[in-house]
């Protein structure tokens, strides 16, 4: 349950610094506002990068941009030296990513022949050093880079753009290896998020794989209608951040691989991804059979388990979700319940799936088959939105409040409901009330 109440969100889409957003935020009045660029005309970026915090930072020339929504402020009001040093443009700029090194999260700006390291928007002492001191082998006068953790590289790595020319760089051990990718255009700037890899080129980017440089669909797109706030554009549904006391939900899972996430109508949302913001997208875009949205998720057995109305969908989990071979199926034949259902989860190391269906709890044992429904057992609670089980217990959430029992049984014995508590925005991301 620790990692649900620390990445638990609940931001209904593009909305937040650490999310993406809605519309740009004024940073002041008069002249000194209306001087400052503005990404939504449409700019070519010279670098971007997370902060060790998962705050997004878009720089073009003294300016940088915080976060997905906002306007431009001057890089030197985040990172004191920057304007000054770097003289008011950055080549190149990534957050290190390698646990085992002291370095780890610090943020590495590249000019020229030099680099500079930050950690927590101070300089390091012993900064700037040449480029060949701090990362042998890589060439001067960058144009991007960008983190590739162990898992999606070979090792953990870093990518340095220049021309058509990608530089791997392996962290521990420094040795670096060039690969020619002529079908990428020139990238100017370079992003990773949930583990996807953007090159950014003009105000368009094209998603690439970070070993083989692949394109995997239709691009370039405009980085106006997913990585910023602006007027009459965007791919998250229209959307803006609830108050809390708006929230709601269709369904939260966290699957084998310790991905958490939330649906809520054609929306879902990355949940453990504090370290790299959080972000709304359309359910298609990791499940492209799952056009109306969900009624309730769980998963089991390295599967996602996603049902709407009467139907079952199961995705084997992995780097991309897979539907399984001969699914959808009806729930009766799946799961031996009748649909539609409010809820579902499936608790730390067991083989029942808990489904709530009004005020009424059935237990299906996923080792079995043909799988059938235990009788219902009555619930203390009705309307239930969406349920989880964690390590600390089961969440059951209704509208903008949630309740807490330790264990299924409490949860099935109980007659009188515990005492509703309302998320919040340190544990959902949601907006306070104003």
């Amino acid at each position: 349950m620790e990692l649900f109440t620390k990445t638990l969100f609940l931001c209904l889409a593009l909305a937040m610094t650490h999310g993406a957003p809605v519309q740009d935020a004024p940073v002041g009045d008069g002249d000194a506002s209306s001087a400052l660029p503005d990404r939504c005309d449409g700019i070519e970026f010279d670098a971007i990068t997370p902060d060790e915090k998962g705050i997004t930072f878009f720089f073009k020339g003294p300016y940088l941009w915080r976060g997905f929504r906002g306007s431009a402020q001057l890089s030197n009001e985040s990172f004191k030296e920057l304007d000054d040093i770097l003289n008011g443009h950055v080549d190149a700029a990534f957050r290190m990513h390698n646990p085992d090194n002291p370095d780890h999260d610090h943020i590495y700006f590249f000019m020229a022949d030099k680099v500079y390291s930050y950690y927590d928007h101070v300089l390091e002492d012993g900064y700037p050093k040449t480029i060949q001191e701090g990362f042998p082998g890589v060439p001067t006068h960058l144009d991007a880079a960008v983190e590739c953790p162990r898992g999606e590289c070979m090792a953990d790595s870093v990518l340095f753009f220049k021309g058509n020319n990608v530089h791997v760089y392996d962290i521990s051990t420094k040795v670096v290896k060039t690969k020619t990718w002529s079908h990428l255009p020139v990238c100017t700037s370079a992003f990773r998020w949930l583990e996807h890899y953007y090159c950014f080129h003009g105000n368009n980017f094209t998603r690439f794989h970070p070993v083989t440089g692949h394109v995997n669909g239709t691009y370039p797109k405009d980085a106006r209608n997913y990585f910023m706030a602006c007027p009459n554009r965007g791919h998250g549904g229209g959307y803006t951040t609830p108050k809390c006391s708006e929230v709601e939900l269709d369904a939260i899972t966290i699957d084998d691989t310790g991905k958490s996430y939330f649906f809520k109508g054609p929306i879902y949302m990355r949940l453990d991804t504090h370290r790299d913001g959080r972000h709304a997208f359309p359910i298609t875009r990791s499940w492209a059979e799952i056009t109306s949205g969900v009624d309730a998720v769980f998963s089991f057995s390295d599967k996602m388990y996603m049902i709407k109305d009467d139907k079952v969908y199961i995705y084997k989990t992995g780097a991309h979700y897979t539907l399984v071979q001969g699914y959808p199926k009806t729930l009766s034949e799946e799961l031996g319940i009748e649909g539609p259902v409010d809820a579902a989860f499936v608790c730390p190391n067991e083989n029942i799936v808990h489904i709530i269906k009004g005020q009424d709890l059935f237990d299906v044992n996923l080792r079995v088959s043909p799988r059938s429904a235990t009788a219902g057992l009555l619930l203390p609670l009705s309307n239930i939105d969406a349920a989880l089980c964690g390590p600390e217990g089961i969440r059951l959430f209704r509208g903008s409040m949630y309740y807490e029992y330790e264990t299924v049984l409490l949860l099935t014995t109980s007659r009188i409901a515990p005492i509703a508590m309302p998320v919040t925005s340190a544990m959902l991301g949601c907006r306070d009330e104003e």
